[in-house]
């Protein structure tokens, strides 16, 4: 996880890529919508591999924790 990171003085500090703007979220989003890693690549030249799946190890680790739904009033 070493290649994402949290600033707060960068993105509003959502994680984002090590030595890059680019949050994991917008590479998450990307995959969601269907591109492949390689399309993500081709959009993000700054971006590797490695730095993609990173992306998806964080999101695994973050559901990994309990979640319980409630109501709104």
């Amino acid at each position: 996880m070493e290649r994402i990171l949290v600033n707060p003085d960068i993105c509003n500090g959502q994680p984002t890529v090590q030595g890059t703007r680019i949050t994991a979220q917008t590479v998450l989003e990307f995959l969601a919508a269907g591109d492949s890693i390689e399309d993500v690549l081709e959009e993000y030249p700054s971006l590797s591999r490695e730095d993609i799946l990173a992306c998806i190890g964080l999101s695994s680790s973050l559901m990994k924790h309990h979640f319980s739904l409630q109501e709104v009033p």
